[in-house]
């Protein structure tokens, strides 16, 4: 297989025989920026790695592919619409490919379950019965999640999405957390021993994110460029930094700025909608997903890039990507004060208390003035990612877990069940 094999063999390091499954219900790979970074990594450690995955609407689209060494598997499914009977239907279609696939794909040494949903501990209980050890790659905090996207309260769903985490967490050999925050959960209210939970962090692929030079053009004839990236979900603060924007030119007074948001979801129409509410659609522009190289020129022109995130029992506990992205390029940040946004930027933005749409109109005003500062706030953001926040420690610490699952355990080529549940012998 590609890739450097310099890895310590207790990770499994120049052992091939060494065969991880990861599963992911919510994205296609390698569209999963995260997934897809631990793919390369296991690889370059010597397991022989494969994805189950749903197929994507516009690329990753092919039922079967060998990518750089990892070999994925993708399966037909259509995202839930109509309320909880749609998320039925998505999460039980996706249940069944995944685990028909998993009998096609065979033994494997780790089964690698990449949430949301918290019900891949279903198929991975079925493969720990035939040797597999578990780890729980736990992307999201989905109670905190139910709460935060629909607004129901700690109703009967609420309490079954949480016994099903408590179900995923018990099943789980090793537990992979994003950060210090969901670490705490895992111990806490998952009941895991602090040696079993492994914190790796997500980080931009520094090779997709290199500035270029900017193109004044995107501004739109306006002096400067504001810009969002990220996914347009109810809990995302799409309209929070629409709400900030109206504030900026009603009650500041400023119109010197063009606005852009990049990407795409669940709320974007309703997004496109309040802008022009608003009366900004001759300010803000709603690009959908672009390729890129477009991103990127986009990123590379912006003066101020935007973290609406509200505070909600989801947003303040967790690493949004879309500022490590930001930081990656070297743009300065506003975002609202929610713990883990602090962690992440520090010094690279400014925080406007929670929920609170005026002031965080009144820090943008305050970085466009000042041209130094929004400098000196990119060049401190550049650094944590090539520093503390760089993909090498969470490779590191990605490997260390493995390693502790599979301590004591045979390869499945060395003796494990076959394709038909019975033992090998060389």
């Amino acid at each position: 297989m590609p890739g450097d094999r310099s890895f310590d063999d207790t990770a499994g390091g120049d052992r091939p025989d060494r065969r991880a499954l990861i599963l992911v219900e919510n994205l296609s790979v390698p569209f999963d920026r995260r997934v897809w970074q631990e793919c390369t990594t296991l690889r370059d450690a010597g397991w022989e790695v494969h994805v189950i995955c749903p197929r994507g609407e516009k690329r990753d689209t092919e039922p079967e592919a060998v990518i750089d060494g990892v070999r994925i598997h993708r399966y037909p499914l259509r995202a839930a619409t109509g309320g909880p009977a749609g998320y039925l239907r998505e999460y039980g279609s996706a249940l069944w490919h995944t685990a028909r696939l998993a009998r096609k794909v065979g033994p494997v040494d780790v089964v690698h379950a990449c949430n949301p949903p918290d019900l891949l501990f279903l198929p991975a209980l079925w493969l720990k019965r035939r040797g597999a050890r578990f780890v729980f790659d736990q992307h999201d905090l989905v109670p905190e999640l139910y709460l935060s996207r629909f607004d129901r309260g700690e109703d009967l769903l609420y309490r079954a999405v949480c016994a099903l985490e408590r179900r995923t967490y018990r099943a789980a050999d090793v537990v992979l957390a994003t950060n210090e925050s969901y670490r705490d959960v895992a111990i806490g209210r998952g009941g895991q021993r602090p040696e079993d939970v492994f914190v790796v962090r997500s980080a931009p692929q520094t090779d997709r994110f290199q500035p270029v030079p900017p193109e004044p053009e995107l501004k739109r004839g306006k002096p400067h460029l504001l810009c969002y990236l990220g996914v347009m979900g109810p809990q995302d603060g799409v309209d929070y930094a629409l709400r900030a924007l109206a504030k900026l030119r009603d009650e500041i007074g400023r119109t010197d700025w063009h606005a852009v948001f990049v990407g795409s979801g669940d709320a974007f129409d309703a997004m496109v909608e309040l802008s022009r509410k608003l009366g900004l659609s001759e300010q803000v522009q709603f690009t959908g997903r672009i390729p890129d190289a477009d991103l990127v020129r986009y990123l590379s022109t912006a003066d101020v890039c935007l973290s609406p995130d509200p505070r909600n029992p989801l947003n303040d506990v967790s690493t949004m990507n879309k500022v490590l992205e930001y930081m990656a390029m070297g743009r300065p940040i506003v975002s609202f004060d929610l713990r883990e946004a602090r962690v992440s930027a520090g010094d690279a933005a400014l925080y406007a208390p929670a929920n609170d749409e005026a002031a965080f109109a009144k820090l943008i005003t305050v970085l466009l003035d000042d041209p130094e500062k929004r400098a000196r706030m990119g060049e401190i953001g550049q650094e944590r990612i090539s520093g503390q926040l760089s993909w090498r420690n969470s490779q590191a610490s990605l490997l260390a877990a493995y390693s502790a699952a599979t301590r004591g355990h045979t390869p499945v080529s060395a003796g494990g069940p076959d394709r038909t549940g019975k033992r090998q012998h060389r």
